[in-house]
């Protein structure tokens, strides 16, 4: 916890009690601010009076008395429509800022440098890839954000220090003086429209992670869609750093096939267990990207990558039956997520299903052909029973215990070459479960019970 003591003096609202707005509140505090705390949420509200917060109803205060509003990124600014405290701040002329808008002020002028990573998929591997590359190399290393550690329980900035941090675009829409002296994004599909109206709100709201880039400033940005492209045809040629993994690149960092190369420089990348897939291979040129702008050596970078252990939930290998491999990709809570993990595979025994998203499962229609049999699951099984009939074998399981011992028990039996046994929900997963992490946590849990499994203990929290 450090103190934000460019806001002393300065009357300031937060609004969310959650883990981001708390350490915000406890850092403005600490730097001499006079701060209004309030959330929707009765429960967190009276926690916060017990626990001696600057408690203040804001649905009665004068809006007009302060200096900043601090809201929490997971709170509606525009759509479908703004909170009404938005209105109120609008109404009372007061800029509306997210929590890394301060730590953003905050650290300006200190020599710290930022790594900001976003994306619609991909992100908080590539956050956590980045994160282990630099301090593997011995550089002084701060990861948060997003992935997990609110920005003001890192450490405070130093001239060495280099924060690593993962950004949603709930949080980029606040974040409006971010200066990344690296700024990586990784590629676009819809997701969030319901909060920002239109793909292009989306895109262009994503795009805010160069806004504040200048001289001497890294832009790295993949070109394999069609949103990323045309972000990064606007970019400036002299700092900007394009990557594909469909495509070899003349001016860029290219990974065709697993081979990541640079002009001269190629890093085989097949070997690495917790980078399979092309998805991953995108994931590898980011990190690459970053560490050559930092002023690491290819071969620095390579060996950081070899020991590099995963994430949990992101392609997580959760362990071995013999020759069935179980793979936890709970994260995958839309289409375009799990498409990355299907095309990683060539035999699939697809545990699928939860809370749909707009266009369900249709779109993954190229990748039916890896899939032996589809377990389904949650409240969506119905309807993706419909999409999957003509195309997929099925198996209605309801719950995730039931899916697990189907699709153990199929694949073992089987007798196909390298088979998997992937849950890859491509939902959200509200409709069962607290959100994806319990998910995957349930999921592994039973993998674990299975006869025979030899779990994998390399990948990292």
């Amino acid at each position: 916890m450090f103190a934000a003591t460019k806001f002393k003096g300065k009357k300031v609202a937060v609004f969310g009690l959650g883990r981001t707005g708390l350490a915000c509140i406890a850092a403005l505090e600490k730097g001499g601010a006079q701060v209004w705390a309030w959330d929707d949420n009765e429960a967190a509200v009276s926690k916060g009076k017990a626990d001696g917060l600057p408690i203040v109803d804001l649905r009665e205060a004068d809006f007009s008395q302060l200096d900043s509003y601090v809201l929490s990124p997971g709170v509606p600014l525009t759509h479908p429509k703004p909170h009404w405290s938005v209105d109120k701040a609008h109404t009372a002329g007061v800029e509306i800022i997210g929590d890394t808008e301060v730590f953003a002020r905050q650290i300006a002028g200190t020599g710290a440098k930022v790594v900001a990573i976003t994306g619609t998929n991909g992100k908080s591997t590539t956050t956590a890839l980045i994160g282990h590359v630099l301090k593997e190399c011995g550089l002084n290393v701060e990861v948060g954000g997003n992935i997990g550690t609110a920005v003001f329980l890192l450490e405070a900035p130093t001239p060495e220090k280099i924060y690593v941090l993962e950004l949603s675009s709930y949080q980029l829409d606040l974040t409006p003086s971010l200066k990344a002296d690296v700024a990586v994004l990784m590629n676009l599909s819809p997701d969030h429209i319901d909060r920002h109206g239109s793909m292009e709100n989306y895109a262009a709201v994503k795009k805010k992670i160069f806004a504040g880039q200048g001289k001497g400033d890294i832009a790295v940005v993949s070109v394999d869609d069609g949103w990323c492209r045309a972000i990064a045809e606007k970019l400036p040629v002299d700092r900007r750093r394009q990557i594909s993994v469909e495509q070899k690149l003349a001016n860029g960092v290219s990974a065709l096939d697993g081979i990541l190369q640079d002009g001269a420089v190629q890093i085989d990348l097949t070997p690495m267990r917790a980078l399979k897939g092309k998805h991953n291979w995108q994931n590898a040129c980011a990190a690459y990207c970053v560490g050559v702008a930092l002023g690491l050596k290819a071969e620095q970078i390579e060996s950081a990558m070899y020991s590099f252990g995963g994430l949990v939930h992101r392609m997580e290998e959760v362990g071995r039956v013999g020759d069935v491999m179980f793979i936890n990709d709970s994260k995958a809570t839309n289409a375009d997520a799990a498409a990355r993990a299907l095309a990683t595979f060539d035999v699939v025994y697809w545990i699928v299903g939860g809370r749909s998203k707009e266009g369900g499962v249709a779109e993954l229609a190229p990748y039916f052909s890896r899939v032996k049999r589809a377990y389904l699951i949650g409240e969506s099984a119905q309807d993706f029973a419909v999409t999957l009939k003509d195309e997929v074998d099925i198996k209605m399981c309801g719950t995730m215990d039931q899916a697990v011992v189907a699709a153990a028990d199929d694949a073992i039996n089987d007798g196909e070459t390298h088979p998997v046994v992937l849950l890859s929900p491509a939902c959200a997963s509200f409709d069962q479960f607290a959100n994806f992490e319990v998910r995957g946590d349930e999921f592994r849990s039973l993998v674990y019970k299975l006869d025979g499994i030899e779990p994998n203990r390399g990948v990292a929290a």
